[in-house]
This record gives structure tokens, C-alpha cells and sequence, in this order.
């Protein structure tokens, strides 16, 4: 059965999802900004991937959303999420009974989603993959994985569970994990790490591993510290050895956009987990550090 996506900022992860679903058989429209809009309208969204195969799929474009949707992929950077909101609907029943599906770093934006809409409509996706838009509608995915967990307490199970058969139709593999809040921590105290230390030192992972050793260590076992107050998953010694098994010349998404000049998301990352630690009464001493450190630099 074909389905109606809306995908909001087709860059990597977007323009991914979008292609791959498009190539499934699915209806997408991607929201973008007219010059981004008018490229997908003629040339589709063109994918290189070891993974999923050379390919080119038509997808349908504007620049804002004027019609229901099945699900809105929400795939921006947290930095450019309440202006993209600016794309949907002003008046949220507009949107039917869509899935609004956010792919976003952090902890902090289904509380967002659901003050603006219903809370069983907000999903919240985490997703592992390496994929970078290099030009408007060129897409390049570099890791041999693809991983969604899709979750959402308040949405009934029979939806999540429907829509990750759709995403693994389409290639990435997809699973419906149980607990939200683990779920979205669990990429949190894997990603705050990397990306804080990548980006501070400018380096990538095999640098941060071998040079910085001990300050990873320390925030690996802070990250864990509040993601365990939080309801989350903690296991310290786990995290460092993913890292260790991870390609030492592995960047984190926060240093490629610090390396290309564009806004950080660290506020959703590096602030958040300093909320959680204050709301929960955790000393992060070298989380305050490195992220006053990065905050004095201008990132």
C-alpha cells in the first residue's frame, strides 16, 4: 500500500529517506526553500550508497505543506526547527491524523512537538547513519548501516509498528523499541561524547580515543550518570568500547558544521544534558567545561 510522506529539510538523513521511499513506491513531498524546492521538482533526489545502490527518484516539492499528509518527517537540525515548523500548517488540525516523525539530536523536542500538537501524533525517531547532502538533491551515504528505532509513548503501537514496516520496506532497518525516553537517551550519552569532543578539539574519533582518553572517559561516565536519572539506559564501559570499534576517522555531525561554518547544535546537545544534570542535582564538571569551552570559542 502506497502512503503520503511529507519530509521537512531533505539534507542527509532527509533527502535519504525521501529518495529511499520514493524508490518504494511511496508519494513524498519534500519542504525546502524555493531554490532547494525547484532542483528536487526537476531532477529528483540523486543517491550514491554502497548500501542502497546508485539511484535517482522523483519526489514532489514546496515550500510549504498545503494538503494532509500520512507522516511529516521532521529532519532538520534543532537550530532550524521552529522555522521550518513555519512549513506545516498554521492550524494543526490541518494536518489530519499524520505522524509527525522528528529525527532529531537531543532530548528536548517532543516536549516541543506535543505543546504545538496532539501528543499521540508526535513519534519521535532515532536514527544511525552517515549521510550528507553535498549539493541540493545529492546525496551521499558513506555508512554501511542505516538504523531507525521509531517510538512514542503516547502513539498507539499498531501505528508505530506499521510505519516501521514501511521504512524497512524502503532499506533501513527499523524497530519499535518500548520506552521512548530510554530510546532517545540512549542515543544521547552515545552522541554527546562524540560530538562535545570531536568538535571541540577539531579532530576526529580515533584522535579523541587515543589523545583525549581520559576527558572522554569522564563525560562518557557523566553522560551516563544523567541519562540513568533520566530513565535511561547507563553503562559506561558499553559506550567506550562502541567507540573503540567505531572507523577512527569517524566526525561527528557538530564538527562537520562547525568545520563548514554553520550553526551548532549545541544547545539541544551539550544544553540539554546540562538541564537534565541541574533538574537532577548531577555534578558534570567536565561537561560544563568542554561546553563553556566550545560556547567561549563562538560555536
Amino acid at each position: 500500500m502506497a502512503h503520503t510522506f511529507a519530509v521537512l529539510g531533505p539534507g542527509g538523513v532527509g533527502g535519504l529517506l525521501a529518495a529511499l521511499l520514493s524508490r518504494a513506491g511511496h508519494r513524498v513531498i519534500c519542504l525546502s526553500g524555493e531554490d532547494t524546492a525547484r532542483t528536487l521538482r526537476t531532477g529528483g533526489i540523486r543517491v550514491r550508497s554502497a548500501r542502497f545502490g546508485d539511484f535517482t527518484a522523483p519526489v514532489e516539492a514546496a515550500t510549504a505543506l498545503r494538503e494532509p499528509v500520512d507522516a511529516c518527517l521532521i529532519t532538520v537540525k534543532h537550530t532550524a526547527l521552529d522555522a521550518a515548523l513555519d512549513r506545516l500548517p498554521a492550524d494543526p488540525e490541518a494536518l489530519g491524523g499524520a505522524l509527525l516523525v522528528p529525527f532529531l539530536n537531543g532530548v528536548e523536542h517532543p516536549a516541543l512537538l506535543r505543546a504545538r500538537h496532539r501528543p499521540e501524533q508526535v513519534a519521535p525517531a532515532a536514527i544511525r547513519v552517515e549521510s550528507t547532502r553535498v549539493a541540493p538533491g545529492e546525496i551521499e551515504h558513506t555508512s554501511p548501516f542505516a538504523e531507525i528505532d521509531l517510538t512514542g509513548d503516547p502513539v498507539p503501537r499498531a501505528r508505530l509498528d506499521a510505519l516501521a514496516a514501511v521504512f524497512a520496506a524502503a532499506g533501513p532497518e527499523a524497530r519499535v523499541p518500548a520506552d521512548e525516553t530510554a530510546t532517545l537517551w540512549a542515543k544521547m550519552s552515545f552522541l554527546a561524547p562524540l560530538a562535545l569532543l570531536t568538535t571541540r578539539y577539531a579532530v576526529p574519533l580515533g584522535e579523541v580515543r587515543s589523545r583525549h582518553r581520559e576527558e572522554l572517559g569522564a563525560l562518557v561516565a557523566e553522560t551516563a550518570a544523567v541519562s540513568r536519572a533520566c530513565g535511561g539506559p547507563a553503562d559506561p564501559a558499553r559506550a567506550l568500547a562502541r567507540y573503540d570499534a567505531f572507523p577512527a576517522a569517524t566526525r561527528s555531525s557538530m564538527q562537520r558544521d562547525a568545520e563548514a561554518g554553520r550553526p551548532l547544535e549545541l544547545d539541544a546537545i551539550g544544553g540539554a544534558l546540562l538541564r537534565a544534570a541541574e533538574r537532577h542535582g548531577i555534578s558534570v564538571p567536565v561537561t560544563e567545561r568542554v561546553v563553556r569551552a566550545l560556547r567561549d570559542a563562538g560555536l
